[in-house]
């Protein structure tokens, strides 16, 4: 079977080169020149633990192709994924200008039966616009599916090749057909697929990602009272976690959380709501309590510096929005950065992977090659991003390095009486 995937952002590029790794032939579609000559030539466009072997093995072995030709892939595939991105407009709709476009261009392009798959996250009622959309171009019989990506950045791949579950939104039994072949491989390890209308698939990935955002702002609230009754969050969370009806995933709390996906969905899904008058009050406070709670770490930031900011030498571990990608997208560490640059602090900053996207937007912060040099001179350093290498830092050199030393371990990274055991002035999250 040959497919064809059209964007390759993160999900396009990481479902291209898993696809290319089952087997099947797979032509990744970008109409963004550069970008596609550094696929071509074996180079990710995205930091992801082991797409770069993924894609190398992919071209070597002629199943992975990368194209700004969208007309061709249109015509020598039987399956074509639409995976551009959903951007949010300015009232928090999601901007469906480029699935718009792409729908277009795939209606006019069509040579034969095809099915036509959203992968995009979108809201529930665009598989009817795209239906429309390429029944107005096309001259031939199509299928149209929602397909919903559940990849977490930093494990996508792990993700995609054994995943919780397949949903496969569609009401055609050949184009069902069809997908459930394309995902034989995990059909066969009894991984479970989930079949049902485009505008459930549609609601499924939006409820998905508002209820793990939801996990997080509450346990973030609960790190407030934490904060006020002395008691430790972690214990907190660890005994909520071992309840099978709760679990323990996404009770970590912290600066908030951001990324491609939960700030944009979630804005998106409480606009749908209100467009179809039903005011989703939950995922609204979720909303206002992530927006909150970043600017509570700003708060405790300035109260370990005995309340005076400007002037002071700040030290920053980790930029991106979490660990194992260079995704900077909402991220709380470059709000929080941002704003303590604005309140006169002098912010040095490092991170594994996230320096080059980071650069392009904090112009007033000096980048350091690693944990240490950023933390010398400094009189407090900010753990932002949980970074596996800031685990099992030596301690006693940093604090020999720092002008005065002083800790916001924003991720709860490190055990609080440790860090003042040593002579740290310390602050956690609820902790």
């Amino acid at each position: 079977m040959h497919i064809a995937i059209v964007g390759t952002g993160y999900v396009g590029l990481v479902t291209g080169a898993c696809f290319a790794e089952f087997g099947v032939s797979v032509t990744c579609v970008d109409k963004d020149e550069q970008k596609i000559a550094a696929l071509q030539a074996g180079r990710p466009t995205i930091y992801e633990p082991g797409l770069e072997t993924l894609i190398s093995k992919g071209l070597r072995e002629g199943r992975l192709k990368f194209t700004t030709n969208l007309r061709e892939a249109v015509e020598q595939s039987l399956v074509i994924f639409i995976a551009v991105g959903t951007p949010s407009a300015e009232d928090g709709a999601a901007d469906l200008s480029q699935v718009e476009e792409v729908a277009e261009q795939i209606g006019k392009y069509l040579n034969g039966y095809k099915v036509i798959v959203t992968k995009s996250t979108v809201p529930a009622g665009t598989g009817a616009m795209v239906r429309r959309i390429i029944g107005e171009n096309a001259k031939c019989r199509f299928s149209v599916a929602s397909n919903p990506e559940f990849l977490r950045e930093g494990a996508a791949i792990e993700d995609f090749m054994r995943p919780d579950r397949i949903v496969i939104g569609c009401s055609d039994p050949e184009a069902i057909a069809i997908l459930k072949d394309l995902y034989s491989p995990l059909y066969l390890i009894d991984i479970p697929f989930v079949i049902t209308s485009v505008e459930t698939a549609e609601l499924i990935k939006y409820a998905s990602n508002a209820f793990l955002a939801t996990k997080i702002s509450f346990i973030n609230e609960m790190s407030i009272l934490c904060d006020r009754l002395g008691c430790d969050v972690y214990d907190v969370a660890r005994a909520m976690g071992l309840d099978r009806r709760i679990g323990p995933e996404f009770l970590h709390p912290g600066p908030g959380y951001g990324g491609s996906c939960f700030p944009k969905d979630t804005r998106a899904l409480y606009h749908l709501g209100r467009t179809l008058g039903c005011d989703l009050k939950i995922v609204n406070a979720v909303i206002e309590v992530n927006t909150r709670q970043q600017e509570r770490m700003i708060e405790k930031i300035v109260a370990i510096l005995d309340g005076e900011v400007h002037g002071k030498k700040v030290g920053v571990l980790g930029l991106a929005f979490k660990p194992n990608t260079d995704d900077i997208r909402e991220s709380p560490a470059i709000y929080i950065v941002s704003r303590l640059v604005a309140l006169g602090a002098i912010v040095k900053a490092t991170d594994p992977a996230a320096i080059e996207p980071a650069s392009r937007v904090l112009t007033d912060v000096t980048f350091c090659k690693d944990e240490y040099e950023t933390a010398e001179g400094t009189e407090l350093l900010v753990f932002l991003t949980e970074w596996n290498k800031y685990r099992k830092l030596d301690f006693e050199k940093i604090k020999s390095l720092m002008q005065r030393p002083a800790i916001a371990d924003l991720r709860n990274i490190y055990e609080p009486d440790y860090l003042k055991r040593l002579g740290f002035a310390y602050v956690g999250v609820g902790r």
